[in-house]
């Protein structure tokens, strides 16, 4: 649901509010302000643990656009189906659940892993693939297992991307934009892409959308390989 969508249904029950009688009024706001104090602080928790992001050298700096190569880092993902919007939601819940305790350490135990940014979607044959890369100090041998069937860690090797930076919302008119922008300047530099584009994404839903930080990567081969 969007700002929009979410400001307008708040509309929708302040004039729900209004026609209740005083102890259904009370009872709801409430339970209202319950749910409030829990929004706020779970999603007050994303940004606090989403301060470690992957360590990338800089191969050009172009603002908006960066020629980027990132060291080997180990993701947990999940495949998606549906719309990207449904997808991305499904794909958050699932991963946030490993990090948050949905797993199986070594000594039969489970245990919450360091949020980290950022949130990574990317286009698949019928459907989508949704990583969270994971803490530098943690590797396939440390992390805990997932409990999930559909949640699967993986390390990627070293690779080199470009990317453009946006703000806003992530719509489709948005993502196909910026993608488009980013194409033209990797043709530009004479880089040659070899993989899709992944929409990278580093704040909480309740962020305005000109405060947001949003990202276009797309791989492309090594220099050595050119």
């Amino acid at each position: 649901m969007n700002f929009l969508s979410v400001w307008t249904k708040s509309l929708g029950e302040a004039h729900v509010l209004r026609t209740m009688n005083v102890e259904q009024r009370n009872t709801r706001c409430s339970v209202k302000v319950r749910g409030l104090v829990f929004s706020v602080c779970f999603f007050a928790f994303f940004p606090a643990m989403a301060i470690e992001e992957p360590a990338y050298r800089a191969l050009k700096s172009d603002p908006p656009f960066e020629h980027r190569l990132y060291p080997g880092f180990v993701i947990a993902e999940t495949q998606l189906t549906g719309d990207f919007d449904a997808a991305s939601r499904t794909g958050f819940r699932r991963i946030a659940g490993y990090i948050f305790g949905d797993n199986q350490s070594s000594d039969g135990g489970s245990r919450k892993i360091s949020m980290t940014a950022p949130v990574t979607v990317e286009p698949r044959q019928n459907g989508w693939r949704m990583h969270f890369v994971m803490p530098s100090d943690e590797s396939l041998d440390s992390l805990p297992k997932p409990v999930h069937p559909d949640v699967n860690l993986r390390r990627i090797p070293e690779h080199a991307v470009a990317a453009v930076r946006f703000s806003g919302w992530t719509t489709e008119s948005a993502i196909q934009e910026q993608t488009a922008k980013l194409r033209a300047w990797i043709a530009e530099q004479r880089l040659e892409a070899i993989g899709a584009p992944q929409v990278a994404r580093y704040n909480d839903p309740f962020t305005l959308p000109w405060r947001r930080r949003n990202e276009i990567l797309i791989p492309v081969k090594p220099a050595t390989d050119r």
